[in-house]
């Protein structure tokens, strides 16, 4: 567990210096080139790349030593970070440098996230597996909080060039940590020999791991849920609340959002969660989907805050929970492999929400709203008809969805045994 805690504080303030990076690389580019589409550009070739190869970087990961998989991943990452710092000092910088430097970061991230989240199982014990997984949540969760309010301070202080240094010494730091410790020979299994020395059929593996497990199978689709209704809350919620405050107040808003993820991910490390720890996803869906129904009908920035707050303080929860089964379900020497496939395929609802969320709301439910809008007279009363109220109806319509697909999945006795009735990991 000590090896773990000390692995987890590198992650931590490595996580926190690469969040500095990605958001005062975007402040620079934006204020430089005052492109919004660069400025996209940015998030895009920072994450994609990530999550196409994360099936393939989940399979090396299990054919390498998880510890040295991470070593080289952040070896990476950092070297990326100071050939952009190289490019910025000597005045040889240019704007389509960064996206193929982006992309080279990313495919050496692609290899933390597999090998972190597979080395739990081999340094802390089963019975903390929803406790650790926290700890994850809160790393993610200070970086959230720290870096917007910090960066742009820094920005502004040691320019972006600073930053760059932050985030290199933040990647040391990391490694450091990792080279301090050893980590236990992973436990071999029948299922994990499977394609044994052949790379397309360890691929594949990981693949037929979840295909051939319905409650696995099953698991994987639900979680799919909150991911995409969290994709859809961060692309109309700044809309949302402009169209009834101010940007001061979106700023506040969205720092309430972030200390409800920290303190729901204080929660779940201290509780540990329930003995059934799918019931754990089920009430907190519904949860959120009753949050998202009664923060959508009145345009009250108290009730707004309120509702961002417990919205996010659930998601920790459901993560953790969630992250809790695969640890003990799945078998040591395949979770690199599985949950490569599971990373890529939990990114792609967020990444349909981001595309579909702004066409919808303009085309369709806005539309509806506006004078002589089909729906002006008769749900205008309820949510009042005006700039904003589309989006309100499609967080109503997302809060109900979130419900019906829970108990939905409660229906299936796979799903709902899964704690129980799919066999752990000795």
């Amino acid at each position: 567990m000590i090896i773990f805690l000390l692995i987890w504080l590198g992650q931590l303030v490595s996580a926190i210096g690469s969040r500095l990076t990605s958001f005062a690389l975007g402040v620079w580019v934006y204020q430089q080139h005052g492109s919004v589409t660069e400025f996209a550009l940015i998030s895009l070739f920072t994450y994609l790349p990530e999550s196409l190869m994360s099936p393939f970087a989940g399979t090396l990961v299990d054919r390498w030593d998880r510890r040295w998989a991470m070593i080289i991943s952040d070896s990476g990452a950092a070297l990326g970070t100071l050939i952009i710092a190289f490019l910025l000092v000597t005045g040889q910088f240019q704007i389509w440098l960064l996206y193929p430097i982006l992309t080279l970061r990313a495919c050496f991230t692609a290899f933390q996230t597999p090998a972190y989240n597979a080395s739990i199982s081999q340094l802390v014990p089963k019975k903390h597996f929803s406790r650790v997984s926290g700890m994850v949540q809160i790393a993610q969760a200070t970086s959230q909080i720290i870096a917007p309010m910090v960066a742009g301070f820094l920005v502004i202080a040691i320019k972006v060039q600073g930053v760059l240094l932050i985030d290199f010494c933040s990647f040391i730091f990391a490694l450091f940590t990792l080279l301090l410790v050893n980590f236990p020979k992973t436990q071999q299994t029948s299922e994990g020999q499977i394609g044994k020395g052949s790379f397309k059929k360890e691929f594949i593996a990981g693949w037929s791991y979840i295909l051939k497990r319905p409650g696995i199978l099953a698991l994987l689709i639900y979680s799919m849920v909150p991911y995409f209704t969290l994709g859809m809350l961060e692309s109309l919620f700044t809309p949302l609340v402009l169209s009834v405050a101010s940007t001061e107040q979106l700023g506040f808003i969205m720092s309430i959002g972030g200390c409800g993820w920290l303190v729901g991910s204080l929660v779940i490390s201290i509780w540990g969660g329930p003995k059934r720890r799918i019931y754990a996803m089920f009430g907190f869906v519904i949860w959120q989907g009753l949050l998202l129904l009664l923060s959508a009908c009145q345009a009250s920035i108290l009730l707004i805050a309120s509702g961002v707050f417990c919205y996010l303080f659930a998601y920790p929860i459901i993560l953790s929970s969630n992250q809790a089964i695969w640890l003990t379900k799945v078998k040591p020497d395949l979770q690199g492999r599985v949950f490569g496939v599971r990373r890529l395929i939990e990114q792609i609802p967020p990444a349909i929400a981001y595309i579909i969320a702004g066409p919808v709301v303009d085309n369709i439910f806005e539309p509806l709203f506006a004078q002589n809008g089909i729906l002006a007279a008769t749900m205008g009363q309820i949510i009042s008809a005006g700039s904003g109220r589309g989006v309100r109806l499609l967080f109503i319509l997302m809060g109900i969805f979130n419900i019906l697909t829970t108990i939905f999945a409660y229906q299936y006795q796979q799903l709902r045994l899964i704690d129980s009735k799919a066999p752990d990991i000795t």
